[in-house]
């Protein structure tokens, strides 16, 4: 065997290799995503949470957030943009993750208008009012309840509802599946149960992207 049949040998056997390696690597990569999906379903919606876009749309974008996290906000009309986007296919999922100090407070008041009905204004108005009612990280409950002022909700049942038990579970079940989640920070995505690989626009991005072309 000439020394050149040798070479391209090795070459064809090398490249097949890589290339049985990469097949591999692909195939236990999507086996561990499919795992985490399946893993992460029981924890990731809750019957109830609030939740913007088509009820038939194939893309959940699930974001455990804090109404005192300055990134939450920043990201808000990236997130909200993605309804628009893809019309008919995508809706999002907001879960409760009061991280900051007094947050557990304010989001007791968005869950209560969230019961009549006013969740996203409530939810804007907070995103849009933070330097009034945040400060140093600590949430004020009484001030953030003052941004409602606008809102026009019936105060008696506000109060009511802020005090009883179906905002309680709701909150509960919310930071339980955060911690099941291992939710430390906010905002946390996730995209039909997948999380982003590492934080930022881009990734959110890419990751809906995908969700779609797989979905439709």
């Amino acid at each position: 065997m000439s020394t050149k049949s040798l070479f391209i040998g090795t070459a064809v056997i090398l490249i097949s290799i890589f290339v049985a390696a990469s097949l591999f690597y692909q195939n236990q990569q999507s086996a561990e995503e499919d795992t985490l999906v399946s893993n992460n379903a029981a924890a990731l919606e809750r019957i109830g949470a609030a939740v913007k876009g088509p009820a038939g749309a194939k893309v959940t974008i699930v974001e455990f957030f804090d109404p005192a996290c300055g990134t939450c906000a920043q990201f808000y009309p990236a997130v909200q943009q993605f309804i628009e986007q893809y019309p008919g296919k995508v809706k999002v999922m907001m879960r409760y993750a009061p991280l900051h100090q007094g947050s557990d407070q304010v989001v007791k008041l968005l869950e209560a208008a969230h019961l009549q009905g006013k969740f996203w204004p409530a939810l804007e108005l907070l995103f849009a009012n933070q330097q009034y009612w945040v400060a140093n990280h600590v949430s004020d409950a009484d001030r953030a309840q003052a941004v409602f002022s606008s809102l026009g909700l019936d105060q008696i049942q506000f109060a009511t509802d802020f005090n009883g038990m179906a905002v309680a579970n709701a909150i509960q079940e919310d930071v339980k599946d955060g911690q099941t989640l291992n939710i430390r920070a906010t905002p946390e995505f996730f995209v039909n149960g997948k999380p982003m690989p590492s934080f930022g626009y881009e990734q959110l991005k890419q990751l809906v992207e995908n969700a779609v072309a797989e979905a439709y």
